[in-house]
């Protein structure tokens, strides 16, 4: 498996790292959040019972003295994004009320007043067909699913619900052949995803069964990390000391710091464990207890809006090899060959929006390690995400067990009923390109159109009122999609509904015989001879695709900017799908067979 190591991280770069002293922040009780240097605090768990999950969830948001805006999940006894805890058939409710206002809080009575007229002369349109998309329109994507983009499941192009609406109800049930393992939840409204999500619209959601996939964690206690990015805490602090002085500032066109390259400086944005903030320039780590060499199952999820991770474990300055159980919500021996398979590795490369589930043992008695983020290079167009601290991990006799137990004899799970992905040939090729366009050639600074384009159409933003698919595929098909970074800066290819997975990397075959859902795609440089790009196997045999989704760029300021397709899946037996399908070959693909495609 050494492929594995080129594949997951060969855009990702490392160095030092620096920590320090730490950071104050304004309490608030709207959308309360712990402080720096806290310990890490577990997501209340919500659990199914005889089959069904009923949760009533409840966004809000608050607007700060320094005008950022945190967006939050509540559910009906008060907790903050809880985890979501399934088994495959079983049936989620989930009635989700919006609260949000786009006036700070403590506002005049009239003010809200008039909010709330505004909300109410909305809520009678049917959210299913409201497509009104606004700072305050809400919904929710469960990334990572195989359940129908249909209203009511997993629809984002025209589910909007408004402040003032009724409770919206989500209502389906998990797949019968739902892999085991990590998935998540999210607003989807185009255009307002980013500062959503950068405020902290988000929270993990756990199929289980993971111990009947691989028995390597039976009996292992959980914990679930949910990592995300948010504003500067500190946006005009000095660097650390302890830092090497960076030559220059750079500014990228959405006003973050651009990457210098230096693996050090001002960070993008700042991130925060399971909410413990993580502020530049000092970067106070959150703290985690583990009992004197515990072996424990670590569930990260990357719910950051645009910010990588390079993830390693320290103790004594030395990584530790992490066993790697499951990528993007699957396990890594889904492919029925591997038996109980660990993918050892001292770091992780997680895009936004990723998930990473791994096995990792604690320091011995006495040692105190670190877990941290790499820096991450992501070209001369993008953020700079630098190399910082995000926890201490101390050795206690006395450290508290994790709440979920793995449990110890698990039944296993029953074979697949479909052949592997791997196994199965491409009906067609397609080819796809990201690229960028400033909105004044000579400005670097300027406003950015972003585009994801079907090879042969006209890069065009993506327009969620028009409807129109850019691509269409048959239920049942499987096909081999070409997938070229045209920009300078790093881009993460997400598709809905559905995962792929990759076979070739800038042209050359690999041995990775795993799925995933979301994976980076190499930026582009003056001395490349050809553009950087993924391949990837996109599996469409499952009914559930059926439908109108969409594909984008899992950096959310580019998914927002218009970096991303819609795509419709027609039924296996549509004469309508099977003629679309072969004029959409002939405009926009290659044939399987042929030798050039890469």
């Amino acid at each position: 498996m050494p492929r594995i190591i080129l594949v997951l991280f060969a855009i990702l770069s490392s160095a030092h790292l620096c920590s320090g002293l730490r950071a104050q922040e304004s309490p608030d009780t709207s959308c309360p959040r712990p402080s720096p240097g806290a310990a890490v605090p577990e997501p209340e768990d919500l659990r199914s019972h005889s089959g069904v999950l009923q949760v009533d969830l409840t966004v809000r948001n608050f607007t700060q003295p320094g005008g950022t805006t945190r967006f939050c999940y509540f559910d009906a006894n008060g907790n903050q994004s809880p985890t979501l805890r399934l088994s495959p058939g079983d049936l989620l409710i989930l009635n989700l009320k919006n609260d949000l206002t786009d006036s700070p809080p403590a506002v005049p009575a009239a003010t809200k007043n008039h909010n709330h007229d505004r909300a109410t002369a909305r809520k009678n349109a049917d959210p299913c067909e409201n497509s009104t998309m606004s700072l305050t329109s809400t919904n929710l994507h469960f990334h990572g699913l195989t359940v129908p983009a249909v209203c009511h499941q997993d629809d984002v192009l025209k589910t909007s619900i408004q402040p003032g609406d009724a409770p919206f109800q989500y209502k389906f049930r998990i797949p019968e052949n739902e892999p085991p393992g990590l998935y998540w939840y999210h607003p989807h409204i185009h255009g307002f995803s980013k500062p959503q999500v950068l405020g902290g619209a988000s929270g993990a959601m756990i199929i289980e069964g993971i111990e009947r996939a691989n028995k390597e964690v039976a009996g292992l206690s959980e914990r679930v990390l949910v990592i995300r990015d948010q504003d500067l805490l500190n946006p005009n602090a000095p660097p650390s000391k302890s830092e090497p002085v960076v030559p220059r500032f750079f500014v990228d066109h959405d006003g973050d710091s651009a990457n210098n390259g230096t693996g050090f400086g001002k960070p993008a944005k700042d991130l925060s464990i399971n909410f413990v903030p993580v502020p530049y320039p000092d970067y106070p780590p959150a703290s985690i207890q583990m009992k004197p060499q515990e072996r424990q199952f670590w569930r990260v999820l990357n719910a950051s809006a645009i910010t990588y991770l390079n993830l390693a474990v320290l103790y004594k300055r030395v990584p530790q090899q992490l066993g790697i159980i499951a990528l993007d919500g699957v396990p890594l021996n889904a492919n029925g060959t591997t038996g109980d398979f660990i993918g050892w590795q001292t770091h992780l490369g997680v895009p936004p929006g990723g998930r990473v589930e791994f096995i990792v043992t604690g320091p011995p008695a006495g040692v105190q390690g670190l877990l941290v983020t790499r820096t991450v290079d992501t070209g001369v167009g993008g953020e700079n995400d630098p190399n910082r601290a995000l926890a201490t991990i101390t050795a206690s006799d006395d450290a508290p067990e994790p709440r979920s137990i793995l449990a110890s004899s698990p039944v296993p799970l029953p074979p697949p009923t479909e052949p592997w992905l791997g196994n199965a040939a491409p009906v067609r090729i397609r080819k796809l390109y990201f690229s960028e366009k400033l909105l004044d050639p000579n400005d670097p600074n300027s406003a950015t159109t972003f585009y994801l384009t079907v090879e042969g159409q006209t890069p065009t933003p993506f327009d969620p009122s028009s409807g129109v698919p850019d691509i269409i595929a048959k239920q049942g098909d499987v096909e081999d999609w070409i997938i070229e970074n045209r920009s300078t800066e790093l881009h993460a290819f997400h598709i809905h509904q559905l995962h792929f997975m990759l076979v070739a990397w800038n042209g050359v075959l690999i041995d990775e015989p795993f799925l995933r859902d979301t994976i980076n795609v190499p930026y582009h440089k003056d001395a490349d001879l050809a553009y950087p790009s993924v391949r990837l196997r996109m599996d469409f045999r499952d009914p559930n695709t059926i439908g109108t989704f969409v594909y984008h760029c899992h950096l959310l300021e580019h998914e927002d900017g218009g970096m991303m397709g819609l795509i419709r899946v027609e039924p296996a037996d549509s004469a309508q799908a099977r003629e679309k399908s072969t004029a959409s070959s002939r405009t926009s693909s290659t044939p399987a067979h042929s030798t050039n495609a890469n």
